[in-house]
């Protein structure tokens, strides 16, 4: 298992890689102007940008706005969950066929399908993997009633993150006595940690896998990703030498991305996260817009 220091050095390293706020070579900075100048765009119009863009193999820092940020991200910080859940599995503390029951405290609408299922109880792998392909709500609250918020905030920390973190279960509706988002992160802690992920270096090899099995089975290409042709059902194989693993969030006034990007040429992870004030169909398409700009510029990078 990898220590909290050697989480916490590797984090530093990572961070120590950048070179400012709008960093990289000449032709790496030609190559990225567009997502440059669209998320310009955005800032322009009252949109909080936050962004980050790393080579998969090098670590330099291909792009970055306003990385250290904290934003609201959503549904993104299921990935968190997803690590302990998969952390218990390796370690034998959860079984994956522990059969799960739903309970009316449960209930969470919007994404997911379990919520339009009959079945009552599921197993713990087939949760996790629900969360990964449809951001389930509903599994996702199943699965964190089992593991407990507290555990996956003590995981968080091991890791050294302290930016980033899943605050509370899905909820319809937050109160002021709720967190005022389901999850935060930075971009700069978000790209470490896929690119760990993608490493092997989340807790253990065996873990990290786990984790990039459920996320591979996402569904949803509708910002940064959009970019990639992809099927958004059907993707878990290489298409035209491209392969995406990756997570969404989206909540009003929110939308946000990470992932990892493999091409022919080369692979990237990156983070986009958006916070604007979401009144209007023009200003929720203007910002999916220039994410999947952002998104153009990466599959240039990788094909």
């Amino acid at each position: 298992m990898t220590s909290q220091t050697e989480q916490t050095a590797r984090r530093s390293r990572h961070a120590d890689t950048r070179r400012g706020r709008h960093q990289g070579a000449d032709r790496t900075q030609e190559m990225f102007s567009r997502g440059f100048e669209a998320l310009g765009r955005l800032a322009m119009q009252g949109v909080q940008v936050s962004g980050r863009a790393t080579d998969l193999a090098s670590g330099e820092v291909l792009f970055s706005v306003d990385d250290h940020i904290v934003m609201p991200t959503a549904s993104i910080g299921k990935v968190l969950l997803l690590v302990e859940v998969a952390a218990r599995l390796q370690s034998g503390q959860l079984s994956p066929l522990a059969v799960l029951d739903r309970a009316p405290q449960d209930a969470a609408g919007d994404s997911g399908i379990w919520q339009h299922l009959q079945v009552p109880s599921l197993p713990v792998a087939d949760l996790a993997a629900l969360v990964g392909a449809t951001s389930d709500n509903l599994a996702t609250n199943v699965l964190l009633r089992r593991v407990g918020l507290e555990a996956v905030s003590a995981r968080t920390e091991s890791l050294g993150l302290t930016r980033t973190a899943l605050l509370d279960l899905v909820r319809d509706h937050r109160g002021p006595d709720d967190a005022p988002q389901l999850s935060v992160g930075s971009a700069n802690e978000l790209t470490w940690l896929f690119s760990a992920l993608a490493r092997g270096e989340v807790v253990d090899a065996a873990t990290s896998r786990q984790v990039i099995s459920w996320l591979s089975l996402n569904s949803d290409a509708s910002l940064v990703s959009s970019a990639f042709g992809l099927d958004p059902h059907a993707h878990r194989q290489a298409e035209h030498g491209i392969l995406l693993v990756n997570k969404t969030g989206s909540d009003a006034g929110v939308r946000s991305e990470v992932g990892v990007l493999r091409g022919p040429r080369a692979g990237v992870t990156f983070a986009v996260s958006t916070y604007f004030d979401d009144t209007s169909l023009a200003s929720r398409l203007a910002v999916i817009d220039g994410m999947r700009t952002v998104g153009l510029d990466l599959l240039e990078y990788v094909f």
